[in-house]
């Protein structure tokens, strides 16, 4: 098992460095010019569609009310992988992994901006109203020569969404710090995710609606405390997070040093991972909006991002560099937990809690966009191998290192994002960045009907 995974780890790097990293920068940069900075210059509006569509009141058509799947993406958007995987960035990379996390958020916006957009674009309608959309139905659009794109993009999904990583973070968390069984603690965990995939996105949307604002709120406002008491070191983190993004990072305490291709590789690898760029599973949620506009639809994408990277994720991370926890020689579970220690009491109470209501509304997200591909894939038995195979790969990875979990999810996901990528180029012209207006014609659902 140790040599498995060792040599998982050698190609997780190699694909990032090598393929996955360069695409997202390329195709970033693309996408921005192509639509002339779009994340930036129609930020404004990026906010005023959220509040738009959460003051939106049910209009009785088909589908599930936009924001409810704003917040189920949300909700697999904003997860552990905030708090953990993030942090792994610094442990690996130094301070300036930071810098490359920022640079990964804003280009990656728009790629899964465009993965919403054709996902709409090119979704189907259903008997019974609504409609269902997402990479496995653009790709055929994109690839209509070959049906092994589809077929490989559905088989990847299936595999990232049983987020085996996230499950482990949060079952060794509770476990430890609970002193309970981790088998137990898994088996729980396991019977409130299938529970929840029950319900479709709509349930999940509900879930992630109450628990991801709690959560956003509490942890900020206990982020800005540390930060306010450490006012004094702010510039000099600042510095070192600009002047190790362009130059090797020392050593320091139990941190080992880091080249610049360290940093970038970490920093764009976990931003990815943190807010999902090119995963797909973002377009299968969106793709069943009632919403018709689907450049206003995948507008809301953008401030996931935003919200998931330059806000929560930065915090995570300077909560780690300006008290020092990040030089330390422990598992990046935690790291956080530690630093927020030194000012806050019971954190190994108040930490596994918290990773619950973010693991959860994670697992439970990937798991039903993995469902809809393993139906997708096959209607009849989908359904019944995916049960299997997610309840022996959630309990068997709640006892491998987070780290092993980490390396299986982040290759996945590099292959998931190289498919998607092709994709978006081959439809380049399909997408459309103009949802500053209220009412934007792409895909309305008399087109789709007609189609």
């Amino acid at each position: 098992m140790e040599t498995a995974l060792y040599c998982l780890d050698v190609l997780e790097n190699f694909v990032w460095s090598y393929f996955g990293f360069p695409a997202i920068l390329a195709m970033g940069l693309y996408l921005t010019y192509l639509s002339k900075g779009v994340q930036v210059r129609h930020f404004p509006h990026v906010v005023r569609n959220f509040f738009s569509f959460l003051t939106q009141k049910s209009d009785g058509s088909a589908g599930v009310h936009p924001i409810h799947t704003f917040f189920a993406c949300i909700g697999g958007c904003v997860g552990i992988g905030n708090i953990v995987g993030i942090t792994t960035a610094v442990q690996l990379g130094g301070p300036g992994a930071i810098f490359w996390v920022w640079v990964a958020a804003m280009l990656g916006s728009l790629v899964k901006y465009a993965e919403v957009c054709l996902g709409m674009r090119h979704r189907e309608a259903i008997s019974g109203g609504g409609t269902v959309g997402g990479p496995m139905y653009f790709l055929k659009k994109a690839f209509p020569q070959w049906n092994w794109p589809v077929k490989l993009f559905c088989i990847l999904m299936c595999l990232y969404g049983v987020e085996v990583f996230q499950f482990s973070a949060m079952a060794s968390s509770v476990s430890e710090n609970f002193a309970i069984p981790k088998i137990y603690v898994a088996l729980f965990f396991l019977v409130l995710v299938l529970i929840a995939e029950l319900g479709g996105v709509k349930r999940i949307g509900a879930i992630s609606s109450t628990m991801i604002p709690l959560f956003i709120v509490v942890y900020l406002s206990m982020g800005f405390y540390v930060v306010a008491l450490n006012l004094n070191v702010i510039p000099q983190v600042i510095y070192d997070v600009f002047a190790t993004a362009f130059t090797p990072a020392a050593p320091i305490g139990a941190f080992a040093g880091a080249s610049i291709m360290m940093a970038m590789s970490q920093g764009i690898k976990r931003a990815c991972y943190s807010c999902d760029v090119g995963v797909g599973y973002a377009s299968i949620i969106h793709s069943e909006s009632s919403e018709k506009s689907a450049a206003r639809q995948a507008s809301l994408t953008i401030f996931e991002v935003f919200l998931d990277t330059f806000v929560i994720c930065t915090m995570s991370i300077i909560i780690v560099i300006v008290t020092g926890t990040w030089t330390q020689p422990i598992d990046s579970i935690y790291l956080v937990q530690n630093a927020l220690a030194k000012y806050f009491p019971y954190m190994n109470v108040f930490m596994p809690i918290m990773l619950f209501m973010l693991g959860y509304s994670t697992i439970i997200t990937y798991f039903t966009a993995g469902m809809k591909t393993a139906s997708f894939l096959s209607p009849k038995h989908g359904r019944t191998i995916y049960y299997i195979y997610s309840i022996v790969a959630l309990v068997t990875f709640s006892f491998i290192d987070t780290t092993a979990a980490n390396t299986v999810m982040s290759l996945v996901l590099a292959m998931l994002l190289l498919l998607n990528i092709s994709a978006i180029i081959a439809l380049r012209r399909d997408l459309n960045f103009d949802f500053a207006e209220k009412q934007v014609s792409v895909a309305s659902s008399d087109a789709i009907l007609a189609e």
